[in-house]
């Protein structure tokens, strides 16, 4: 290693000279950097409400706030930390400071994204306001970045307000210019899916449809919904960036398809049909129904349950409860007695007079107690040939999978819905694909997930991006959108749930009309999971949808009184009674309701069943 070579003497008043000049230089310099910069966070102090900011679990409040009339409080829960974040365009190999007031405990404000090395700043207990700055230099190619305030887990709400991005613009003093390419894809009866070219210097893109404006969205695909059949609409492009909106695009011209004649499309069922559990293989507290005594108002008998011989067995057994067993219950009941059962020759008898009268009588596989993991091909093989014995063997139209508990999880490497790898996902889509195969057209699939394995992905996609989440979240998810075209029926569990977060960013609970509203529209709309805007759960059909709630009081957590049934029906199908949460459509077309179940509805004088009849006519 070659030394240093020493510096030449020079006279002092040389010295002096030339570091005065330096000096003088360098602060013109920084003034004139100092002026060319500026605050590049949009509504920081949340005056906007949360305009610009995307936020897990963060509502404005009026109080406390450290400067104008808004801050944001956000609230951890569970395994979400309540970030809010906001991408800010920026320049390559410039220095920026990122600035704001946070009041809470452990409170975090950061940047990511920024070509060099990531920045955070924190307080462990800010029980007033607080200033947090970081500073970070962008790399030689970066051109926008992520600033964001979190809190940590279980540790109570923050609030966060004033926050501010300095240094130099980011090249989005002028609106993007307007999108090109703009076309309209497949169209369904009450859907259409529209893409266009990417614009330079955009950051999302507002879609209009007939002139109003109906959403923003980051990437260059959407799929608008809430239409009605056989219907022209116009569709319109501007791209957005922290500058403003362009000149919108193009117009594109596209018409939904008609409604199928019977209302049913290929499903063989009615417009709108009644789901409900039969206890065929246990009983309980709710006593034993006969087939051939289901009232005719139900459209799809689902018989509870088929179950494992082992949890990893792939090996389905359907038992039927006789006469003066106790229940095993597969939903958490107690126990009981299942007096007067038919013999299998009038059971099947019953399930063929139904099917005469148009009824669909599926084999229900899982339930509370039902764990399946198909964790290799040989138990996926046994899985389908054991159905098959069942469908078989009652003569029954399909299958209902009620894979609850631990039956699906995630592995912590598989983070795309789209192309899942975990085995035991993916051995349940081949199976289930296989059994598509062997019946036909005919064959009615149908699924009942609880929200934690659906709604739940909005925020939690398994392990998460740093771990440490329950991997089931969202698991049902890639299944779900692998089979959507073989799909007969969803009819998530809206009960036995937590608090479920909307498209709102809300929190919303059991026990109204609200929460089946906003779990529908989740369903119908599509959502991000994971909160990445880029990987879009896509929605699905208004016929493809029942809302799945409990009968009584005694059949579930959850249960809503007739009259928010009544609301959310309305509201969904009308968009009246819709209450506080605004839904992003219109769907006349849902097909209906499920209940757990066809034994407690009896019990409660078929209080549910008759609400539906009356609805519906």
């Amino acid at each position: 290693m070659e030394r240093s070579r020493p510096l030449a003497r020079r006279p002092l008043v040389t010295l002096l000279t030339a570091a005065a000049l330096a000096a003088s230089g360098l602060t013109a310099l920084t003034s004139a950097a100092r002026a060319a910069d500026a605050d590049l966070a949009r509504n920081g102090g949340f005056e906007t409400a949360l305009d610009g900011w995307t936020c897990t679990a963060g509502a404005i409040v009026t109080s406390p706030v450290h400067s104008g009339t808004s801050a944001v409080k956000a609230t951890p829960a569970g395994a979400d930390n309540a970030r809010c974040a906001q991408t800010v365009g920026v320049k390559p190999d410039s220095q920026y400071t990122l600035s704001g007031y946070v009041q809470g405990a452990y409170v975090y404000l950061g940047a990511s994204g920024t070509g060099t090395t990531d920045v955070s700043t924190w307080t462990q207990s800010a029980p007033d306001w607080q200033q947090l700055t970081t500073t970070f230099r962008t790399g030689p190619s970066t051109t926008e970045v992520t600033v964001f305030t979190h809190g940590w887990y279980g540790t109570g709400a923050y609030h966060a307000d004033d926050i501010t991005l300095t240094g130099p613009g980011g090249g989005t003093s002028q609106p993007p210019a307007p999108p090109g390419g703009l076309t309209a894809g497949s169209a369904t009866s009450s859907s259409i899916a529209l893409s266009w070219s990417p614009v330079p210097g955009a950051t999302g893109y507002a879609v209009y449809r007939d002139g109003a404006r109906v959403r923003t969205v980051t990437g260059t695909s959407t799929t608008v919904t809430g239409l009605s059949p056989a219907t022209a609409y116009s569709f319109q492009i501007a791209a957005v960036n922290g500058a403003g909106e362009s000149a919108p695009s193009a117009t594109v011209t596209a018409t939904t398809a008609q409604r199928p004649d019977d209302g049913g499309g290929s499903s063989g069922l009615p417009a709108h049909a009644l789901v409900g559990y039969l206890h065929a293989s246990f009983a309980n507290g709710s006593g034993y129904t006969r087939m051939a005594d289901v009232p005719d108002s139900w459209d799809v008998i689902d018989l509870a349950f088929g179950e494992p011989t082992s949890v990893t067995s792939g090996d389905i057994r359907f038992e039927r409860c006789p006469d003066g067993d106790i229940s095993r219950s597969s939903e958490a009941e107690s126990g009981g007695e299942c007096p007067n059962v038919e013999s299998d020759a009038e059971f099947k008898a019953a399930i063929k007079a139904k099917q005469a009268a148009g009824k669909k009588v599926l084999i229900s596989i899982g339930g509370q107690n039902g764990q399946v993991r198909l964790t290799t091909p040989a138990a996926r093989d046994t899985f389908v040939s054991s159905v098959s014995a069942i469908i078989d063997e009652y003569g029954l139209d399909g299958l209902d999978i009620d894979f609850e508990g631990h039956s699906l999880s995630l592995d912590a490497d598989d983070t795309d819905f789209k192309n899942p790898t975990t085995p035991v996902v993916v051995n349940l889509i081949s199976a289930v694909k296989t059994l598509k195969a062997k019946y036909g057209d005919a064959f009615a699939l149908t699924m009942a997930p609880e929200t934690f394995f659906v709604q739940l992905g909005y925020q939690y996609y398994g392990t998460g991006q740093w771990g440490g989440q329950d991997p089931r979240a969202g698991a049902y998810l890639p299944v779900i959108h692998a089979l959507r075209d073989d799909l007969t029926l969803l009819h998530v569990q809206d009960y036995n749930s937590g608090p479920i977060m909307g498209l709102d960013n809300q929190y919303h609970s059991m026990g109204g009309a609200d929460f089946h509203i906003a779990m529908t529209d989740m369903l119908l709309t599509g959502f991000p999971v994971a909160g990445d805007a880029d990987n879009v759960f896509p929605p699905l059909r208004a016929d493809q949808i029942a809302i799945g709630m409990p009968a009584s009081v005694n059949a579930g957590n959850g249960h809503v009184s007739p009259a928010e049934v009544t609301k959310t029906l309305n509201c969904l199908t009308k968009k009246t009674d819709c209450g506080s949460y605004a839904t992003h459509g219109t769907w006349p077309d849902l097909r209906g309701l499920m209940t757990w179940s066809i034994n407690w509805d009896r019990f409660s004088d078929w209080e549910f069943q008759k609400n539906f009849d009356a609805y519906f006519g």
